[in-house]
């Protein structure tokens, strides 16, 4: 049996995600001398089994549609087959390039990366199996940045053709009549891209009233409009009961008795964190059904020196999320005095057909919480927008503001809609009013006008808006 070495770094992070390597590239520039552990490969779910894949899917779908679309404007277009070995090559060569490129930035700034797997085992000690034998690994501070992983409902057992979206990613056929089960982010980004990649039907099935449920409920209303516009077919309201398969197919049965047949199931119901056996509820960290439960203000746990970041803390389960924290806890430790993260001024997007993004109250919650009377909307469709007009998307921006006050909330729906998200967010995090926007100038044509159409409308003074 190998011996035990003991280490001793100013920050030992247990983790290797979004949040963890942002915390190690981050402390490591402020002088630390960091260890950075991780069981599996950097860069996390995010990277590897998650956003990124995902998205680079959502890109061969939006290809995909091409065809269709190019009729319209004159275009001869056909799509003649989807190569499934070239579609996940492609996705895995944005990975594997992705992956290459943090690993040397990792390198470069003198982060020791600790390949193994890591336990907390003291206040201020993480252990590591590793290939290598075991190492002790003590520092003043620890990050806890463990991520999460895919949940399913009891009796639901994944496998076979009962699929985790990490097995979706690497399915080596495009599903044709696929149930997915769960209609929040990750269901309708996965229903968007097969259905363009040519799935005959695609079925979700959410026990919630409606998609995309986070959202404000006018932008889940105009994705349920546009997805049955295109094809898709979901069952809202109504809980799952049970699913089986065979070696054919999967069969869905609803607690009203509905039933749905299809050639794969999606179970999308959310993602639980990574924390059980990992030595925090030894080391007396304070725990709620798996979650770490870290001060808001200072993301320390109730053991001092002892912080958490990323998914395993209650809250908007995003990479984004994860990375700006693990910058925030580096910089705390570091001496210096960060501003706390605001949960609801995070930017929100998902990346289906049409997007979906958010930052800030919805109107729902702005009324809750500054009073019925106290809060106005205004929702410019993108019918008056120029760009979205020669893109052939429909949709809306929606800003919520508080009466003669700020804007507290920005919701959209529409393509390509993700990149408009950087204005959102700094709309709402620097309280601008409306007054404010209508008065910056935005580039024509570009959907960005769409933003500034809807402050100038919400200051009283609408130009390509109905009053």
């Amino acid at each position: 049996m190998a011996d035990t070495t003991t280490d001793q770094f100013d920050v030992v992070i247990l983790g290797g995600g979004s949040g963890g390597y942002a915390a190690a590239l981050r402390g490591a520039q402020l002088g630390q001398k960091i260890a950075l552990v991780e069981k599996d490969q950097l860069g996390g779910t995010c990277l590897h089994r998650g956003c990124v894949p995902t998205k680079a899917l959502l890109h061969v779908g939006e290809l995909a549609d091409a065809p269709s679309e190019a009729s319209e404007v004159g275009l001869d277009l056909t799509l003649n087959a989807v190569d499934v070995d070239k579609v996940l090559g492609f996705k895995d060569k944005i990975v594997g390039r992705l992956h290459k490129g943090l690993q040397g930035l990792v390198k470069s700034r003198k982060v020791e990366y600790v390949e193994g797997f890591g336990r907390l085992t003291g206040p201020k000690t993480v252990t590591v199996e590793g290939e290598g034998g075991t190492r002790e690994l003590t520092a003043e501070s620890i990050i806890l940045a463990t991520g999460s992983f895919s949940k399913t409902l009891p009796g639901i057992d994944l496998g076979g053709r009962i699929l985790d979206s990490e097995a979706a990613l690497q399915l080596p056929e495009m599903p044709k009549n696929p149930i997915i089960l769960g209609g929040g982010v990750i269901g309708v980004e996965f229903a968007s891209v097969w259905k363009s990649l040519g799935a005959e039907s695609v079925t979700i099935v959410e026990g919630l009233p409606h998609l995309v449920a986070n959202e404000d409920e006018s932008i889940a209303k105009a994705l349920e409009r546009a997805y049955k516009k295109r094809g898709i077919t979901f069952s809202l309201g109504t809980f799952t009961e049970k699913a089986e398969q065979d070696e054919n197919g999967v069969t869905v049965t609803l607690t009203d008795g509905t039933v749905f047949e299809g050639d794969y199931l999606l179970v999308a119901v959310g993602r639980g964190p990574v924390t059980a056996d990992l030595g925090y509820e030894e080391q007396g960290i304070e725990m709620d059904r798996g979650f770490v439960l870290a001060n808001k203000e200072t993301l320390e746990t109730n053991v001092p020196g002892i912080y958490a970041v990323g998914d395993i803390v209650p809250g908007l389960q995003l990479a984004h999320r994860g990375f700006q924290q693990g910058i925030f806890v580096a910089e705390r430790i570091g001496g210096q005095n960060p501003a706390p993260i605001v949960e609801s001024g995070i930017p929100r997007i998902t990346y289906c057909e049409p997007q979906v993004g958010s930052v800030g109250l919805s109107e729902k919650q702005a009324k809750e919480q500054l009073g019925e009377d106290a809060v106005e909307s205004y929702e410019y469709n993108l019918g008056g927008n120029g760009k979205s007009q020669i893109l052939g998307t429909t949709g809306f921006i929606k800003l919520v503001r508080e009466k003669d006050g700020a804007i507290v909330g920005v919701h959209m729906i529409g393509s390509r809609i993700s990149e408009l998200m950087g204005e959102a967010q700094l709309i709402v995090n620097w309280e601008a009013y409306p007054e404010d926007v209508a008065s910056l100038i935005h580039g024509h044509p570009s959907q960005h006008e769409a933003v500034g159409e809807a402050a100038l409308a919400l200051a009283g003074k609408p130009l390509h808006a109905h009053a």
